[in-house]
């Protein structure tokens, strides 16, 4: 698949200089809806082998609405920055955006398992790589990395704000009935509301959606 990923920074060798790409690329964010028609989801996640010296990057591509898989790509390359809360999209996208480029099919919209806005600069994994290959995408977290919250309601569908002070930077959402929630922010040229939408249309069974799942079995499972 041919991107239209643009070279807008190299990569960093510390955290000061991985501090100063994200405080730069983040006024770059589209936080309203700039997303046409969406046919193809794709799932993001990122697993490590030889006790964290290779990065294994895995994409899976699912129909929308069908959710049914089209493609897959997995990539392992050397890791080149440290394990930091905070700017783990340095660790993990180069492998990522090569596997994004192996793809024959160029997704319409990205879930990736991290945060986008949700953020304490506002720039997440999820909102880097949506601005670097210039897609839509949202940030579905597992766990919390900022912010404070109410629980949600237990129905499906249900969410509370996640706010850093006064900002509302995401929101904790009910995936499914009696299970612990996931943290949705938004990535990059997708509105809050709209994100919370797709969250929801790819989950089906379990409290991740499918696009997730497919990502995670790729990246953490067998070659």
């Amino acid at each position: 698949m041919s991107t239209t990923q643009r070279p807008l920074h190299d990569w960093p060798r510390d955290v000061p200089q991985a501090r100063a790409i994200q405080e730069r690329l983040r006024d770059r964010v589209i936080s309203t809806d700039a997303i046409g028609s969406v046919d193809h989801v794709a799932g993001v996640d990122v697993g490590f082998e030889d006790q964290g010296k290779t990065t294994r990057a895995a994409i899976a591509v699912l129909s929308f609405p069908g959710l049914d898989l089209q493609e897959q790509a997995v990539v392992r390359s050397p890791t080149r920055f440290p394990y930091v809360p905070g700017y783990l999209s340095f660790r993990e996208l180069p492998a990522v955006l090569e596997a994004l480029a192996q793809l024959k099919l160029r997704p319409d919209l990205l879930l990736c398992d991290a945060h986008g806005l949700a953020h304490p600069r506002r720039f997440g994994l999820a909102s880097h790589l949506g601005v670097l290959a210039d897609l839509p995408s949202i940030g579905v977290a597992k766990s919390r990395l900022i912010g404070t919250c109410d629980d949600p309601p237990w129905e499906k569908g249900r969410w509370s704000p996640l706010r850093d002070g006064e900002e509302m930077i995401g929101v904790v959402l009910r995936t499914r009935t009696g299970v612990s929630p996931v943290y949705v922010s938004v990535g990059h040229r997708v509105s809050l509301q709209t994100a919370i939408d797709y969250v929801l249309r790819c989950t089906t069974r379990y409290r991740l959606p499918e696009t997730t799942r497919w990502a995670h079995r790729l990246a953490s499972g067998p070659a």
